[in-house]
């Protein structure tokens, strides 16, 4: 009898205790191992076209690393899963546990049809170092603050990563028309030129950051014109890499470098904890004291002037066009950007982040939502309310010479230096068509505390 891989999260080979469990259960009864991927609907065409092109482009990746022994089908999960899973004579099903609000509900249901058939239903592993909700205080609840998270997420620890099984015997590609035609469509559409695909390319790119970046991570994270970060972010969204693979790599490096580098994977999961814990979380406030904000309904002009980066605050346009342009965007920036949505513009977050997951080729619901809402002030932040990112500032401090404005706005490209970031100071500033700045910065943050200070009352 065979049994069924289903990856969703976990498109790669290596370290996926999944795999494992399932190679175990097709040799004991002498049957083969057939991978399987669902494009689920609700998931494929909420995506946005960024997203459905890099999963794409990591499917076909994932079926290669499978010797070409991935079938790809379209449907609805409960339905497609337990068919698939008759068709080769499996006996069981095995995934990598999920829990999102989405996946676990999704899975509830295919889990119970399967069980209905006399099929078992495995769930071994998850998409993070430490499973949600594994982490909690000492009287069992979950953590609405990063650094105690922290300290008890390393206190737990994670396993090693799992043995690659050897010697496994993978059932043929029983793909129907449609699943490689949404692959290839997708492929299509996409509007962005993609980074590498799949799981080799994910360990090059963390072995090229470790070997050439990572020592000056501390310093560099924060420079967005800098090759500072890892840009890991997209291959942990579709499982191409486990972050358990990169923690073993940095065992025993007490480096500040490393603990930095580990604070940001922690935050990755710590968010996936507060949506776990919370799913309502996904698109409320987290915090009821602050249900009370007021916002103003978006102007039509303002957010698009936001959307295309011509806000006339070179930073925040700068962003906004890397992100357009390449479906990702340096974090700093993604606070600065949000930052000046919520709180100079008074748009309600969740608008927001509609806006970035429509686009991120690494768009991830807890870490984008989550984090739109730490910006916003309305989520798992201590003490919110006095950050509002002043966007001049902000600019000329974490790209001081102006290279990273300028890399994006070619109408300010002959603006020298920090001056980029003030082209109103500069005679010629204007010269080329970029344009004055849209809000008073320094009225809308006072309106922005106003208002966080009504609402707390």
């Amino acid at each position: 009898m065979s049994s069924v891989l289903w990856l969703r999260r976990d498109l790669r080979r290596a370290d996926l205790p999944a795999l494992g469990e399932a190679a175990d259960a097709a040799e004991s009864t002498g049957g083969a191992v057939h991978v399987l991927f669902v494009i689920d609907p609700v998931l494929w065409d909420g995506a946005g076209a960024v997203r459905r092109g890099w999963l794409a482009a990591n499917v076909r990746a994932a079926a290669s690393s499978y010797d070409g022994r991935l079938t790809v089908r379209v449907g609805d999960p409960a339905t497609e899963v337990p068919a698939f899973a008759e068709e080769v004579d499996a006996g069981s099903v095995h995934v990598s546990a999920e829990t999102t609000p989405y996946g676990s509900r999704r899975d509830e249901r295919v889990g119970r049809r399967l069980r209905g058939r006399d099929l078992a239903w495995v769930a071994t592993g998850s998409p993070y170092a430490v499973g949600p909700g594994r982490v909690t205080t000492k009287d069992g609840t979950p953590y609405r603050v990063f650094t105690p998270f922290a300290r008890a997420w390393r206190e737990h620890g994670w396993a090693d990563p799992a043995p690659t099984p050897r010697g496994v015997r993978f059932g043929d590609d029983l793909s129907d028309e449609g699943g490689p035609k949404h692959l290839d469509r997708a492929l299509e559409e996409c509007p962005v030129d993609l980074p590498g695909a799949g799981e080799e390319a994910a360990l090059r790119r963390w072995r090229s950051f470790r070997d050439d970046h990572l020592a000056e991570y501390a310093g560099d994270r924060d420079r967005p014109d800098r090759p500072g970060t890892s840009r890991l972010s997209p291959y942990l969204k579709v499982g191409a890499i486990h972050p358990r693979t990169i923690l073993a790599d940095l065992d025993g490096n007490r480096s500040r470098a490393v603990r930095t580098f580990v604070d940001e994977l922690a935050w990755r999961e710590f968010y996936a904890d507060v949506l776990h814990a919370d799913p309502g979380s996904a698109w409320r406030d987290l915090r009821p004291d602050l249900r009370a904000m007021a916002y103003d309904e978006p102007d039509d002009g303002l957010l698009e002037a936001w959307k295309v980066g011509r806000t006339g605050f070179p930073i925040v346009d700068a962003g906004m066009r890397q992100l357009a342009a390449t479906g990702w965007m340096h974090n700093r920036v993604r606070m600065i950007t949000a930052s000046f949505f919520c709180k100079d513009l008074h748009v309600w977050w969740p608008d927001g982040a509609r806006h970035f997951l429509g686009l991120l080729v690494d768009g991830d619901l807890a870490s984008n939502n989550h984090g739109w809402q730490w910006v916003a002030g309305t989520g798992t932040d201590a003490s919110p309310y006095f950050r509002v990112f002043n966007p001049i500032t902000q600019g000329e401090k974490f790209d001081p010479d102006g290279d990273y404005v300028r890399r994006w706005i070619p109408e300010l490209a002959h603006v020298p230096g920090r001056g980029v970031h003030q082209p109103w100071r500069t005679e010629d500033g204007y010269e080329h068509g970029y344009p004055a700045p849209v809000v008073d910065h320094a009225e809308e943050r006072a309106e922005a505390l106003r208002r966080y200070d009504a609402a707390r009352r």
